[in-house]
C-alpha cells in the first residue's frame, strides 16, 4: 500500500513538472517572437527603426506594470488559477493579432503584444516559485535548470518557425515595394503581407486556450504560499525593503540586463538585413544567439558551484559582454563568412552567410546565459519576509527589455549606424560588472 501511494506520488510530480516545464517551453516561444516580429512589421506597417522598436516596449512593459498586481492577484487566487488566468490573458493577447493582421493596424499589433505580456507577467509570477517548491528543496536547481533549458530551446525554434511564414520571399517584396508607384497596387500587397499572420497567431490562440483548460482540470497540487516564506536570520530585522541596498542594486542589474539581452536577441535580424545580409540567412540570427545561450547555461550547470561561485560566473559574463561588443563594433562589416546549420523548422542543412559583427552580437548569447540565475540568489540573499516583494521588483525590472531597445532604435538614427549603436550595450555590462564585484556586498548597517 505504501508502495502503491509513493508510485502514485512520482506519477503525479513528473506530470506536474512536465507540464510546467510545457509552460517554459511556451515562455520562451512567445518571448523570442519579437526578433522576427520586428523586421516584418517594419516591412508591413511602413516603420521606421526607432518606431519598429515599440515591439519589445509593448511586451515589455507590461512586466513593470503588472509585477505587483500580479502577486496581488496569486494571493487571492492561488498559483494554479493564476496560471490559468494568465493563459487565458495570454489566447486574448494572440487573438488581438488576427483583427491588427486584416487591418494592418500597427497600433492593434502593440495592444496585442501588451496583452500577451501581462498574461505572460503573471504566468511567470505564478510559475517561477511554483516550479522551486514542487518538489524536494535540496532539488530545486535540478528542476530549474530542466526549466530553463525547455526556455531555452523554444527560444531557438521560435523566430525560425515565425520568420520561415512572415519573411518568406522577403527580398523579393521589398525589391517589388521599391518599384511600385501606384499607390493601390502597394497598400495591396502590404495588405497581403501582413494577413500572414492571421494563421500562425490563430494557432498561437487555439493553443494559449487549450493550455489553460489543461491547467485548470489538471491534477495539480496547490501550494500555500505562506509556508515557503524565507525566514530572516540576520540580526537586524529592517523595517522598509529601502534598507537592503543589495536588492535595489540587483533590481538596477537586472534591469540593464534584460534590456541588453533583448537588444541582442531582437535587433540582430535587423541588424543583418541592414548590412545587406538576405533574410534568408539573417532569420536564423536570434536562434544562433540562444544556441549560445544553451551552451553558457550549460556550462554554468556544470562549473556552479563547483569551480566558480555564482558572483565569479557573473563577473566574467559581464566582461565577455564588453568585448564581444567591442568586437561587434569595430569589426568592419565587410568580414564574412559561411557556416553550415540545421534549419530547425525544417531540418535540412542550409549555409549561412554571417558577418563577424554579427556573430560577436551573438556571441553575446554566452555573455548574457548565467546572468539571470546569479543575479536573483545575490540580490534576495537576506531579505527575509521582503523576499515576495523582492521578487516582484525583480520582475519589475524586466522593464530594461521596454526601454533600452528604443534607445539602440534612437542611436541607430542619430549615428545613422546600426553598428555604432551597440555602443548602448557597454554601460549596460559595466554595471552588471560593478553589481558582481561590489555591488552585492552593500549592506545597510
Amino acid at each position: 500500500m505504501i508502495q502503491t501511494t509513493s508510485a502514485q506520488k512520482r506519477k503525479d510530480y513528473l506530470f506536474s513538472i512536465s507540464l510546467i516545464g510545457l509552460l517554459f517551453f511556451l515562455f520562451g516561444f512567445v518571448t523570442w517572437l519579437n526578433g522576427a516580429l520586428i523586421p516584418f512589421l517594419k516591412t508591413a506597417c511602413e516603420l521606421s527603426d526607432v518606431v519598429a522598436y515599440l515591439v519589445t516596449f509593448a511586451f515589455y512593459i507590461s512586466y513593470f506594470v503588472m509585477a505587483i498586481p500580479s502577486s496581488k492577484i496569486l494571493e487571492r487566487v492561488g498559483f494554479r488559477n493564476g496560471m490559468t488566468i494568465g493563459l487565458g490573458v495570454m489566447a486574448i493577447g494572440a487573438l488581438i493579432f488576427i483583427p491588427a493582421a486584416m487591418t494592418r493596424s500597427y497600433f492593434l499589433f502593440l495592444v496585442g503584444l501588451f496583452v500577451l505580456g501581462t498574461g505572460l507577467a503573471l504566468l511567470q509570477t505564478a510559475v517561477n516559485p511554483y516550479v522551486t517548491i514542487l518538489g524536494p528543496i535540496e532539488s530545486a536547481a535540478k528542476r530549474i535548470s530542466i526549466m530553463g533549458i525547455c526556455n531555452k530551446v523554444a527560444g531557438v525554434l521560435a523566430p525560425i518557425l515565425l520568420a520561415s511564414i512572415l519573411l518568406k520571399d522577403a527580398e523579393a517584396i521589398k525589391a517589388q515595394l521599391a518599384s511600385l508607384t501606384d499607390l493601390t497596387q502597394r497598400t495591396t500587397l502590404l495588405d497581403e503581407l501582413a494577413q500572414r499572420m492571421i494563421v500562425p497567431y490563430f494557432l498561437l490562440t487555439v493553443f494559449l486556450a487549450s493550455l489553460a483548460i489543461m491547467i485548470r482540470l489538471a491534477h495539480l497540487p496547490e501550494i500555500n504560499p505562506e509556508e515557503d516564506e524565507v525566514k530572516d536570520n540576520t540580526p537586524h530585522v529592517h523595517k522598509s525593503i529601502f534598507h537592503y541596498p543589495h536588492l535595489l542594486l540587483g533590481v538596477v542589474a537586472l534591469f540593464f540586463y534584460v534590456g541588453v539581452e533583448v537588444i541582442a536577441g531582437d535587433t540582430i535580424i535587423r541588424y543583418g538585413d541592414s548590412l545587406g545580409i538576405a533574410m534568408e540567412s539573417a532569420k536564423y540570427f536570434t536562434s544562433l544567439m540562444l544556441i549560445f545561450m544553451v551552451i553558457g547555461y550549460f556550462f554554468g550547470v556544470a562549473l556552479i558551484p563547483k569551480v566558480i561561485s555564482q558572483k565569479t560566473a557573473l563577473a566574467l559574463c559581464a566582461i565577455l559582454g564588453v568585448l564581444f561588443t567591442l568586437a561587434a563594433i569595430f569589426v568592419p562589416p565587410s568580414l564574412r563568412f559561411e557556416i553550415p546549420f540545421i534549419d530547425l523548422a525544417t531540418f535540412e542543412p542550409v549555409r549561412l552567410l554571417i558577418p563577424y559583427t554579427v556573430l560577436f552580437i551573438a556571441l553575446l548569447g554566452i555573455a548574457n546565459s548565467l546572468v539571470w540565475p546569479a543575479i536573483w540568489p545575490l540580490a534576495l540573499n537576506g531579505v527575509g519576509k521582503y523576499t515576495k516583494l523582492g521578487s516582484a521588483l525583480l520582475i519589475m525590472a524586466i522593464a530594461g527589455g521596454a526601454t533600452l531597445p528604443l534607445v539602440y532604435g534612437w542611436l541607430t538614427h542619430l549615428l545613422q549606424s546600426t553598428q555604432q549603436a551597440y555602443w548602448i550595450a557597454i554601460p549596460c555590462y559595466l554595471v552588471i560588472l560593478y553589481y558582481a564585484l561590489w555591488g552585492h556586498k552593500i549592506k545597510f548597517r
